[in-house]
């Protein structure tokens, strides 16, 4: 069917050819989609490359096609007329959009966009040289009812020069930079049985990918109106569809978009590919396991075994009862899985809303941090015996309610204190709950808590664990107390993590609140010696003293100074002062998304010997992050003649950059300043 689209689009295109301007279909009216040439330097340097665009703008209800445009349309095409010494290389699209029309997938956009292309100006090209680019160009426009062949001829009057960008120039090709496929680095495979095209993409696990499609570059290697299944599995992303028709054996390119015009250009080879039914199942019982054997360490931590201890406390005192026993530890662990649940389901929606936050997403917030550092300031003063609160100590009641309701708010409370801590195994089971289907993330939630709940049940439901306890005495007074340095030791924390955010100013006033805190349970402990109440009145000061702080927060942290021999982030005015100065630079550019730099920079670059080297050597170590598309970044790597990362560069004092291997070892960066 596809041909034929193609067949009378294209008549319709040669039918459309005239004017000296972007116009519409037979040279009626004014276009539907307005096409300009534009150049980022009107004065291209000689010897360097320059980029130029054809900035498109679609009206309201119009749409334009990528270079392959699906089961429907046509891309742009072009024919230059250009100087001696000049030459442009290929179309580069931004990445696409789907639209579903009748069942034909069509590769689309629906708003402005630029297509954009390399100008090289050769070095013999003398400075002052006027250099006339002329090209016609057709393309077309669409609605979801109707289809318009335009076309237009274009012309830019640039003159050899120094290759000067203007800032206005620069910001707009950067935003279209931002959009084309970043190469992906490593290669892809893929494998056809059955009629369903199966493809492996390496992608580590805790790289972001939302709304993730294939756009392939080539006829036949997919149906582009089927549904496309995408699955983790590890490091790798699998997209399992259904196989084009006539498609051919060897490498392909396709796109794979993972966000809004966000996506990654890779080639595919055939090769063996899991099925992946198989890899879903597996990741979710290894996630399954990681959550409940990280929920039953974080058991041990700081913030955590204070309450658990004073919980075995409270079985110990219960003797024989056991349903009473029972009965509140169901309602603990219903409290603990509850809470654990209801972080799952906030930062699955926060994700799915496009937040990029992370497990523990809750202590990103100021305000989170200083509630948590005046609720484990309050734990710690009741364990040390200033005051008495029952409802964390033996979990009688919370507010005034029965055991069972005071077990569930103690379950509670341990799970939203216990949550950000980071357990062994824990890290990668949350970051499997993120790409997981949505009953199974919440189910790796689920097991979190379990675990987290598992030594209390344990207690409860096994008698002969229970006879173990210490009998009840006074040594259980002193025991309470010596759990108060732990919950100390964890209200300290919050407080760097509060300065850490905010700065000095920040961490004085958590630790002022905290003192305020102080002064009121003081006051209540001496009420409830005295036999009096008093709990409701420094309830409601204590939100009082919250809210006043949290006002009080700075709205963000100062700048931060940076730390001696630590790499810094990229920076060209930066590194092109250290060099003046003679300065040896180690620069390199990585991604979150990229194996092959991660593997470097755990196998070469973070280890002891390789910075003992460049602390010797003194060498400057500078960075760029291209992990989220950096206009600058990408503008420097193109001037280096590369599309991608990794990139590794050397500066030695007073020579131009040494391009290192992709593949480092220690011995490769340490040979550099021996």
């Amino acid at each position: 069917m596809r041909i034929f689209h193609v067949i009378l689009m294209t008549l319709a295109l040669l039918a459309g050819v005239s004017g000296a301007q972007a116009q519409g279909a037979f040279g009626g009216g004014a276009p539907h989609i307005s096409a300009h040439l534009v150049a980022e330097s009107a004065t291209p340097a000689p010897g360097k490359t320059t980029n130029i665009a054809f900035a498109m703008v679609p009206e309201a209800g119009w749409h334009g096609y990528w270079e392959n445009p699906g089961d429907a349309g046509l891309g742009m095409t072009v024919s230059w007329t250009l100087p001696k010494g000049v030459s442009v290389g290929r179309l580069r699209y931004p990445v696409p959009e789907t639209l579903l029309i009748s069942g034909l997938m069509n590769h689309v956009y629906e708003g402005p966009y630029g297509i954009l292309a390399t100008l090289t100006v050769a070095p013999d090209v003398a400075a002052g040289t006027r250099l006339p680019v002329r090209v016609k160009a057709q393309w077309l426009a669409c609605t979801d009812k109707v289809c318009v062949p335009e076309s237009g001829e274009m012309a830019l009057d640039l003159v050899a020069g120094d290759g000067q960008v203007a800032a206005a120039d620069r910001a707009r090709f950067d935003a279209w930079r931002s959009h084309l496929p970043r190469p992906l680095g490593s290669e892809a495979t893929y494998a056809i049985a059955d009629g369903k095209l199966r493809l492996s993409v390496p992608f580590p696990a805790d790289a972001q990918a939302d709304q993730v499609h294939l756009f392939p570059l080539g006829e036949g290697l997919a149906r582009y109106a089927a549904p496309q299944s995408v699955t983790r599995d590890g490091d790798r992303l699998l997209v399992e569809t259904d196989a084009g028709e006539g498609g051919k054996g060897g490498a392909v390119q396709a796109v794979l978009a993972t966000g809004d015009h966000v996506g990654f250009l890779l080639t595919a080879r055939p090769g063996q590919v899991a099925a992946s039914g198989g890899g879903v199942t597996g990741a979710i019982l290894i996630a399954l396991g990681g959550a409940l054997l990280g929920g039953l360490l974080l058991n041990i931590m700081p913030c955590v075994f204070p309450i658990l201890g004073l919980k075995a406390m409270k079985l110990a005192k219960a003797g024989g009862d056991e349903r009473t026993v029972r009965r509140e530890a169901i309602a603990y662990a219903a409290g603990v899985i509850a809470t654990c649940l209801a972080l799952g389901a906030a930062l699955l929606a926060l994700r799915a809303a496009g937040a990029a936050v992370g497990w523990a997403f809750q202590l990103q917030d100021p305000r989170i941090i200083l509630t948590l550092l005046l609720l484990v300031g309050a734990i710690a003063f009741n364990l040390s015996g200033l005051f008495e609160l029952q409802a964390v100590g033996g979990g009688e009641g919370l507010a005034g309610k029965g055991g069972m309701a005071g077990a569930f708010w103690t379950g509670a409370l341990v799970a939203f204190v216990a949550t950000p801590c980071t357990g062994p195994f824990m890290g990668a089971a949350m970051g499997a709950a993120l790409v997981l289907p949505l009953a199974a993330a919440l189910a790796v939630f689920a097991g979190l808590g379990l675990g987290l709940a598992l030594p209390f049940l344990l207690l409860a439901y096994i008698p002969a664990l229970r006879t173990r306890l210490p009998r009840p005495g006074p040594w259980m007074g002193r025991f309470q107390k010596i759990l108060s340095i732990p919950m100390f030791l964890t209200a300290l924390g919050l407080a760097w993590l509060l300065g850490q955010q905010r700065g000095v100013t920040g961490m004085t006033i958590g630790l002022a609140a905290m003192l305020a805190l102080v002064l009121l349970l003081w006051w209540l402990g001496s009420r409830q010696r005295a036999g009096r109440g008093g709990g409701w009145i420094v309830a409601l000061a204590a939100l009082a003293v919250l809210g006043g702080a949290a006002a009080l927060l700075p709205s963000r942290a100062p700048a931060a100074a940076a730390q001696e021999g630590a790499a810094l982030p990229f920076d060209e005015a930066r590194l092109a002062s250290l060099r003046a100065a003679n300065k040896p630079v180690f620069l390199y550019f990585t991604a979150d998304w990229c194996l092959t730099c991660k593997a470097n920079e755990a196998a070469a670059i973070d280890r002891a010997e390789t910075r003992a080297a460049f602390d010797k050597g003194g060498v400057t170590v500078m960075v760029g992050d291209w992990t989220n598309a950096d206009p600058a970044i990408t503008r420097f790597l193109e001037g280096q003649g590369r599309s991608g990362v990794p990139l590794y560069l050397w500066y030695a004092p007073g020579k131009d950059a040494q391009t290192l291997p992709q593949l480092l070892t220690p011995a490769t960066l340490t040979a550099l300043v021996g």
